[in-house]
């Protein structure tokens, strides 16, 4: 029955359609898994397993009548900051611990439409504040892939860690996450996965918690191409719930997978050399550009001009509009109280308590960057950086249809070893937080492995909406890098 757990997304749908076994097997399986994995991967805050049956009895049930959704059976794993209906959402905070929503978000209430099941809530950095999994008040999640000959824990890259550890240790078929400036794609490359950002406005942000509102998309992360095309066309769609959700149609995702990818032009930003880049990841820069070369891509040398003021810029927007929107936890409406001799005191107390320190100083870096004095020097320059990387992309989609970067500067490093320096930390986002300023689709995908034997993951960027395109290149990359090595089990 654990063989199960290894099938992918494709497969398990492919099987539970031919009846070669059940719904109810496949969540067994996984739940079985998780039971004996987590306490030393601690990917999941909560398993669902109740739930998790009776769903997959339902689609069981749906199966035999031949009315069977396009993910049905599918045991997936939910990112904590998606709202469960009565199932604790606290993403990953003090703060929000034991709260239970009265209602579901859009995302999950689509992959309950299409048959999916859920088998329990993913681990994640507290509020997606983070590059390593470590600021969850539900402790650090550990990577499932270890260096050669060590038995040092890793971090499996954040904020959407516990995501990509779960779909690499083979505990869900494919998981829901998040990305704001990086949170689906480096964890990805850390793990040796598949991640998806889309398009921003592509999937609704309608009951995720948010954390800075004009950055954050929800996404797939898999364990191939196929499988996040798969996610991905049951998470996306319009949603009149959320105002920032485009009313465009959703392709079959998939369909793009296979297809040929010849003639199609691939810029290389020379940008993206940045200085003390490790020789490992520039040599599976272009190990890439020749798999896209040997597929029949033409590839060009392109600017991207401010691509170095990229990260300064998120890291002033990103706060600021996270210090807004975490004004609403404040011990009144819903998750923690602390009491006090006045309502300034139960603010205060609530707050000093419910948050982590990563969450405390990204609200203070935000509130003092919109504060008087500071807003026209701090945030609006921001915007104006931000409004110039879009123009170079647009510049740059005039002359390519997609671009090819590194994913993240480099591979997965040991929990504890950036905690006592943030500028280290947020330099993990240095390749991803580009394409979150200016909207675009962005994949990672596995693409080899380091000197130490880690997971190593190449980018590819899309003009808006043109997911389809980085699907075609990415099954083409997937085919010629033909990385299929797992963890080893150690837990």
């Amino acid at each position: 029955m654990s063989d199960l757990t290894k099938l992918t997304l494709k497969g398990a749908i492919d099987g539970l359609k031919a009846k070669s076994f059940s719904a109810v097997e496949v969540a067994k399986a996984h739940l079985d898994a998780i039971a004996a994995a987590n306490p030393a991967i601690n990917a999941y805050i909560q398993t669902t397993p109740d739930q998790a049956l009776a769903m997959a009895k339902a689609s069981d049930e749906r199966i035999a009548k031949g009315e069977a959704g396009p993910l049905e059976g599918a045991a997936i794993g939910i990112k904590d900051l998606f709202c469960t209906k009565g199932v604790q959402s606290a993403a990953a905070s003090n703060i929000l611990r034991g709260f239970k929503p009265p209602y579901e978000s859009t995302v999950t209430s689509q992959l309950w439409r299409d048959g999916a099941v859920m088998l329990g809530k993913l681990n994640m950095d507290e509020f997606a504040m983070g590059s390593s999994n470590e600021s969850s008040a539900f402790g650090p999640v550990v990577n499932p892939w270890r260096a050669k000959d060590s038995s040092q824990n890793l971090t499996p890259g954040g904020s959407s860690g516990g995501s990509a550890a779960a779909v690499a240790a083979d505990l869900c078929l494919a998981a829901t996450a998040t990305d704001t400036g990086g949170s689906i794609r480096q964890p990805a490359a850390f793990t040796g996965t598949v991640g998806i950002k889309p398009t921003y406005g592509r999937c609704s942000r309608f009951g995720i918690v948010a954390f800075a509102s004009s950055l954050d998309q929800a996404g797939p992360i898999g364990k191939t191409v196929e499988d996040t095309a798969l996610m991905l066309r049951s998470m996306s769609g319009h949603d009149p719930k959320d105002s920032t959700s485009l009313p465009v149609e959703v392709p079959d995702f998939a369909a793009f997978v296979g297809k040929s990818v010849k003639g199609l032009k691939i810029g290389v930003p020379g940008d993206y050399r940045i200085e003390g880049m490790p020789e490992e990841i520039a040599r599976l820069w272009d190990q890439g550009i020749e798999w896209l070369k040997a597929a029949g891509c033409e590839i060009k040398s392109i600017r991207l001009p401010h691509t170095k003021y990229a990260l300064p810029a998120y890291y002033i927007i990103a706060p600021a509009e996270a210090s807004s929107n975490l004004a609403r936890y404040d011990g009144m409406r819903f998750g923690l109280r602390e009491e006090g001799g006045n309502l300034t005191e139960v603010y205060e107390n609530t707050r000093a308590k419910g948050f982590g320190p990563e969450v405390k100083r990204r609200i203070l870096i935000g509130t003092y960057v919109l504060s008087a004095g500071y807003y026209d020097a701090y945030y609006l320059k921001a915007l104006k950086v931000r409004r110039r990387i879009a123009d170079d992309f647009e510049a740059a989609f005039k002359e390519v249809d997609a671009i090819l970067t590194p994913t993240a500067p480099s591979a997965a490093f040991p929990l504890g070893q950036r905690n006592d320096d943030p500028i280290a930390m947020y330099l993990n986002d240095v390749f991803t937080v580009t394409t979150n300023l200016a909207g675009l689709p962005g994949l990672s995908l596995p693409a080899g492995t380091s000197q130490t034997g880690l997971p190593l993951g190449l980018q590819l960027i899309g003009k808006p909406l043109d997911e389809g395109t980085l699907f075609s290149l990415a099954g083409a990359m997937e085919q010629a890098a033909g990385v299929s090595a797992k963890p080893a089990k150690w837990w």
